[in-house]
This record gives C-alpha cells, structure tokens and sequence, in this order.
C-alpha cells in the first residue's frame, strides 16, 4: 500500500511493479501530482554532492528519457544542459570543486569563461562574472506529465492506483519482534497491508505521527514566477543557476520560469494542521517575499524589467533538518516505510529514489549506499514541530549557499547538551551539532570563519593536536551513542552481528564493524563485555537510531533476538589522550594503570576522583589514552578534578576539529566516510577487524569471502589509502579529486590539517585495475586537485604516523 500519488508515490509504485509485486495499491488523497508535484519547477541535475546521489539522479533522467517509449506518455523530459555562473572568486572555487567532482564521477562538466556562458545562455548579462560550470547532462521534464507516466508503467504491470481516497490511521499489531502495520484505514473502509509506504510529501508527518513514526519535516512557501516571452528563449536553452543572486532561470512557452531559495525562508502551517482539501492550489502571492529574488533576477536579466509576468506560482514544499530527503524503512514501525521530504528535488530524485525504496521493501534492507538520506538518521525529539519550523527557514536557504567546510546550522540550538557544555563554553569552544548534541570543535576562536584555504582558528585546533601528542588533552565525548545489550543470547546474537569475535573475557572491548549480507558496512563500533551476558556497544553520535534498528532487526531474523537498550544520556564520556595520560589519571586513582595491569583494549570500573566511573583504554586518536565513561551527575565533578590535576601534565582541553586531524594521521576510518554499505573491509584494509581468519560464522561473511576471493583473482578495485601533501600550504576538506598521471583515480574522503606531519592529512577511496601495493603506490606520480589547483600528494597503505 502507498500513500500520495505524486512523483514519489507513482515512481515507488513502478518499481515495486518492475520488481515483480503486483499486489501494489496506491491512495492518492485527491488526484494524481495534485500536492507538490504539480507546482514543481522540474530540474533534473545529475551532479550532485556525493557519489551515491549522483548515481540516483543520473538513473532519474535515463530513465524520464525512455519512458515515453515504454508506456506511450510523454514525460516532457529534454536534455539541455545547466550553466552555473559566479560573481565571486569563493563561488569560482566551488565551481571548481563541483568540476573536480563531476570528473570523479565520470560526468561531462566544462569550466567556461562569462563570454562562452552568455553564447550557451544568452538572455543573461555577464560582465560582473567570473566564469561559470557548464553541465551538459542536466535537463527538464514536466511533473505532471512524468507522474502519470509512472503511474500508467505501474498500472500496466498490475498495481491499482485509487483517487479520492483519504488514509486516516493505521492498525497496528505488536508481535515478539516489534510493532508492525497490518492495514490502513481510509474515508473508505480499511485495507489490510503488509507494508504501508508514507509517500505523502508534506502530509507525511502527520501521517506517521499517527502511529509514532518520526518523519521530520516542515513546509515553507515556495515562490517563482513565469514570465511572457522573452528574446533568446526557445525550448533547447540550458537551465541557468545564478547561486550568489539566490536565483534559477528555465525556459517555458518562449518565456521564462524565474525561481529561487531566498536566504531566509517563509514557513508554512504547522504539519498537523495542513489544509483538506488541498489539491492543484496555491498559495497567496507575496511580492514583498519574492522581491529579494526578483531584484537579482533582474541585474541577471535587464530585460525581465521590461517583461510581464503570467503567473506567480507559491507552493507549499515540505523541507527536512539537513536538507536530505527521508528515505527507508521506520525504526519504530515495521513495514513502514518513507519516502517524503525532498527539499525542492523531487522531481530529480523520484526516479532513483523510487527504485532504491523499492529495493529496500523487497530485499528488507538497501541495497545501495543510502546513509546520507536513510530515516534513521533521525530521532524522535527531531519531529517536534516548533523546532522544524525554525529550522525550515534557515534550510531552504542552503540550496544556494556557499557549501563552506565545517558549515554548522544555527536554528533550534542547543537541543541537548553535555554536563560540561556550561564549563567548555566559558573556555571559549566553538560548538558544532551532532544528532542534536552541542559537541566542542575547537576553543579559542570567537567564531568558525568559513573559507576555502586556511582558517583563522586552526591555529587553536593545532596547539590542541600538539598537546594530545606531546603531553596530554582532554575532549568531551559525550555525544558517543552507547547501547547495553544483555541476557541469555546477547553472546550469539553479538557474534552473529559482529564480524570480529566478541567472546572475550570480561573486561575486553572489541573494535568491530556490523556487516551486511553484502558484506559491506552498516556500523563501526566498539564492543566491551561487561559481564557473562552483558555488552556495552560504543558508536558514533549520528548512529544511535540506525544502529538500535539493526540490532533488533538482524538478530531476531537470525533467531536470537535482543534489543539495545540506549544508555547515551546515562553517561557522559571524558577522553583523556596523550603520553602524559597515564600519569595524569594515576594521581586520582588507586587503580593500576600500567602496561601490564591496563593494556590496550581493556576496559573496566575504578575509582577516580572520587567517582565510580568506566575506564576503556580506547583511542580514536592514536596516543596512550582511556575514555572514562561517567554518571551524568558525576561528570563535572570527575572533569574539574582531571582539569585541577592537569595543569602539572601540561592538559589541554581539545576538540572535534583536533580528533578529526588525529585521527587522519594516524589512518582510523569513519562510518559514513570512509566505511559505507558499499564498501567491504577488504576494500577498506580493515580484515584484521573481523574474524574472517577463523571459523566464527557472523553476517555479511560469506559475501566478504567471497569478495576477497574475486580480487585476489585480479581485476578492478578498490582501496582505501592515506594521503598527505607535500606543500603545508593548501588546504585539503575533503571531496577533493585524485589524479595520478593526470587521469582521475579516486576522491579524498575525509581531509583535515595535520599539526605533526605538518601538511594536510586524509584517506582517499583509490580506484585501480589491479593489486594495490605499497610498492605500486610508492611509484608516485599522484596529485590532488584542490580547487583547480593540482598538489603532489603522498599515497600509502600506511597512514603518516602508523605505528
């Protein structure tokens, strides 16, 4: 069952239908393409931010161009080409950011002067330019026509597709595993459902929140107008992106459609409380709204001055927190799925999202890389409505904006804070935000200024480095997701979900990865046996839902089900790193902290400042070092002891900025970045985390064997390496294309300063056609392109400051 016939719903529909299942209904409130849809601008622009996105959108035109062929309606799909132009010299360098991208990704893309811009548009002024990106691959389609396409490919193949039905709840039935949907109950009698697919658009939070599924979004107003023929406009002309004026430009009827993302958006109604009927409608015109992108649609184009206007068009769109849309299977629902909040590129997403969605329902789980617009990402106290609302007006914004590194949003902050937030304010951090969490960047600085080359306040985050390596730093971890899974199986449901082996003494702790049936990456965690049949799981901050999710899911298929129990506001973390540390902790503790009586990889209780708190001699940094796992109410108390008796030790407070920098050096991969469901640790040279060289049967290891098999038979592949410059002078952030002899072979997946090596430092996913070698790697000739610029850069198996 699917709810919303628009672009989304109808695209789902089709790709469940190609995928085999017949038994498809979907329920459209009013008539098909009648929300969002309708009123969409229809963009369609393959290049995108990320790998995986750029491969759904490119999968989105491909096929709006050939469905035509296959149903016998037209999708008004045209291939025109898309020109980005920049009047300022930081626009000009993510130009040519976004040029190194496409050449990663194998996309035609062209760095064109103005005057070859206004030849491929030109309706437009140019002398206040600098140059502009040509895309030949981007194109238009018209919304309403591409839906009923869709839906008339999904009819075809046996689904039913109802109007003027409206859904108003959900039955659901708890099973041992969970709760799960069983039907769906309409103005027209119930269904029963064995999945239940929210493609509501901005409907879609008040839908979930009728059974407790968290779908964060918010609607704002979104504005363009259509203009009365204008001279150079014809059916082929490109679509033209003027980001630094907020502004996008396509042609319609010999006319032009004038739009854009104003910096600061006009929230709509709260999403409990959205109109019905509400179809094929609009909004009141607000001119004093739209002037900010008419004045700059103007300088860009002296003649709409003397141009009427056909029709001013203000829709309602939903947007999400992190301006990704929602895509999967809900945590507290099973069998129901989302598939809403497409942030203005609906109609460009729609046809890879509706078949990675369709996947998903079929195989039960992804079956690509799909972390960055995954439901799970989000949290419960992310649905709250006043929060999405002041939200939704800084997000819209972003669309245009100047995509700086180390960007933080600032709306509807701080949502949840450590026991030391108050203290580490008072010492000048800099917060950033992390599932909601105000996390520590770096201390010092008055604020982050954002540019492309070197920072004003990475000086501070350097002297913190250097601490953590010559003495010792301390760093608010707070934010880490920790989980306790325990009884009866939590020992084979663990070695199941695990790919290392976790049946160790109590007191060990494990670094292990979650693999899936594919042998890819769907966590990156550590696991401490705390107990005969109790485990504490550390994860990254960003995964707390995801993760609980796949424990539960997983290990009941296998038969052993367990839930997580997430402890993460129980305890705050304190990481206390540096060659110092040992002495530094000694002086509070009576415990033995010495190499013999504390090794690495062992955690335990002691007593410290007069607190009982959980000692892990872990690093995430590479130095001697334990995180202290302490009761909330505690936590200050433990810090201000560790603060006091640091002074002799040379402490340091350090932040995220200084973690990210250490960890490069030293070569530890990140969940997200590095390590994806696509990648497998053969691929990111981390078998030595698994178990692979015994017996253990554990998910994911036949496909990891598997794989390790087929490269070990030669062939293309890939790996994850280290890299670090040869120059101290650029500024690497990540994303940065890699070359080797001029050709592309790669891109840099996470990058940051390096105090100790003394240049910037990363991991890059190398693409080769063979066996990836330290000698190979060791013949050179590999460059980086940072912003246009190209930089010798030093490739290895092993990181900078291995060892």
């Amino acid at each position: 069952m699917i709810v919303g016939g628009g672009v989304i719903g109808t695209s789902v529909a089709y790709h469940l239908t190609r995928l085999g299942w017949t038994d498809v209904l979907l329920l459209e409130q009013g008539r098909l393409s009648g929300g969002t849809t309708w009123h969409a601008a229809g963009l369609v622009g393959p290049l995108r931010a990320s790998e995986s996105g750029t491969r759904l959108v490119q999968y989105s035109a491909e096929l709006y161009d050939s469905l035509e062929a296959e149903t016998g309606l037209a999708t008004g799909y045209r291939n025109v080409g898309g020109v980005i132009v920049a009047r300022t010299e930081d626009r000009m360098v993510q130009l040519r950011r976004t040029a190194a991208n496409a050449a990663a990704y194998d996309l035609p893309c062209e760095l064109v002067s103005p005057e070859r811009a206004q030849e491929l548009w030109a309706p437009m002024r140019v002398d206040d330019l600098l140059g502009a990106l040509w895309l030949p691959g981007d194109g238009k389609v018209n919304p309403t026509d591409l839906t009923q396409s869709l839906a008339k490919g999904a009819r075809q193949r046996g689904a039913r597709i109802v109007e003027k039905v409206r859904v108003t709840g959900f039955d659901v039935t708890e099973t041992p595993a969970g709760r799960r949907v069983t039907a769906v109950r309409t103005d027209r009698g119930d269904v029963e459902a064995e999945v239940v697919v929210n493609c509501a658009g901005q409907w879609a939070k008040a839908l979930g929140d009728l059974v407790g599924v968290t779908v964060p979004l918010h609607s704002a107003e979104h504005f363009y107008v259509v203009t009365e023929a204008i001279e150079g406009a014809h059916p082929d002309l490109p679509i033209m992106r003027d980001p630094d004026g907020w502004t996008y430009f396509k042609e319609e009827v010999g006319g032009l459609v004038v739009g854009g993302f104003e910096p600061e958006a006009k929230p709509w109604r709260s999403p409990d409380d959205l109109p019905y009927p509400f179809e094929f409608q609009l909004l009141a015109e607000d001119w004093d709204h739209f002037s900010v992108l008419m004045d700059e649609a103007l300088l860009r184009i002296p003649a709409l001055e003397h141009t009427g206007i056909r029709k001013f068009y203000n829709g309602p769109e939903s947007f999400t927190p992190d301006n990704q849309f929602l895509l999967g299977e809900a945590p507290e629902l099973d069998g129901f799925f989302v598939g809403a909040g497409f942030n203005s590129v609906g109609i460009a997403s729609a046809g890879g999202a509706g078949r990675a969605l369709a996947e998903w329902i079929v195989a039960g789980e992804p079956q690509d890389d799909l972390v960055g617009v995954d439901v799970r990402r989000f949290a419960p106290f992310h649905g709250d409505k006043a929060w999405l609302r002041s939200r939704v007006a800084e997000v819209l914004g972003l669309h245009y904006a100047i995509p700086w590194p180390h960007r933080e949003l600032e709306s509807g902050r701080p949502q949840r804070v450590s026991p030391l937030h108050e203290r580490l304010a008072a010492k000048g951090a800099v917060f950033g935000t992390r599932m909601g969490w105000e996390r520590p960047l770096v201390l010092g600085p008055a604020e982050l200024d954002h540019t492309w080359g070197r920072p004003d306040w990475l000086a501070a985050s350097a002297a913190e480095q250097r601490a953590c390596r010559e003495a010792v730093a301390i760093f608010d971890q707070t934010s880490f997701s920790k989980y306790v899974v325990a009884g009866p199986q939590a020992l084979a449901a663990l070695q199941w979900l695990c790919a290392a082996d976790v049946d160790v003494a109590v007191g060990g702790c494990v670094y292990t990865p979650f693999l899936n049936v594919r042998g890819g990456y769907e966590a990156d965690l550590t696991v401490t046996r705390t107990g005969p049949e109790e485990f504490l799981l550390v994860s990254s901050s960003a995964t707390t839902i995801r993760d609980l999710d796949w424990i539960r899911r997983q290990s009941t298929a296998a038969g052993v089900g367990v839930r997580g129990t997430d402890v993460t506001e129980a305890y705050a973390v304190l990481g206390v790193m540096g060659p110092r540390s040992r002495e530094l902790l000694e002086s509070l503790t009576p415990a033995d902290l010495s190499e013999e009586g504390f090794p690495f990889a062992t955690s335990r209780e002691v007593r410290l400042a007069g607190s009982t708190v959980r000692a892990t001699r872990m690093t995430y940094v590479g130095e001697l070092g334990w995180e202290l796992m302490v009761p909330v109410a505690e936590a200050a108390d433990v810090y201000d002891a560790i603060a006091a008796a640091g002074a002799s030790y040379g402490l340091v407070d350090g932040g995220y900025s200084a973690i990210e920098s250490l960890r490069l050096e030293k070569g530890y991969r990140a969940f997200g970045r590095e390590l994806t469901p696509v990648l497998t640790p053969v691929e990111a040279g981390l078998v030595f985390a698994t178990a692979l060289a015994g017996d253990k049967p554990f998910l994911g290891r036949a496909a990891l064997e598997a794989h390790r098999a087929e490269l070990a038979r030669g062939g293309a592949r890939r790996r994850v390496v280290s890299i670090a410059l040869a120059d101290p002078e650029p500024m690497l952030w990540g994303g940065e294309l890699l070359l080797r002899d001029g050709a592309p072979v790669g891109q840099v997946t996470s990058a940051a300063w390096g105090e100790t090596v003394g240049a910037c430092v990363g991991l890059a996913l190398l693409r080769h056609d063979g066996p990836v070698t330290a000698d190979e790697l060791a013949a050179g000739g590999y460059q980086v392109d940072v912003g246009g610029d190209r930089h010798d850069v030093r490739v290895t198996l092993r990181a900078p400051l291995a060892g």
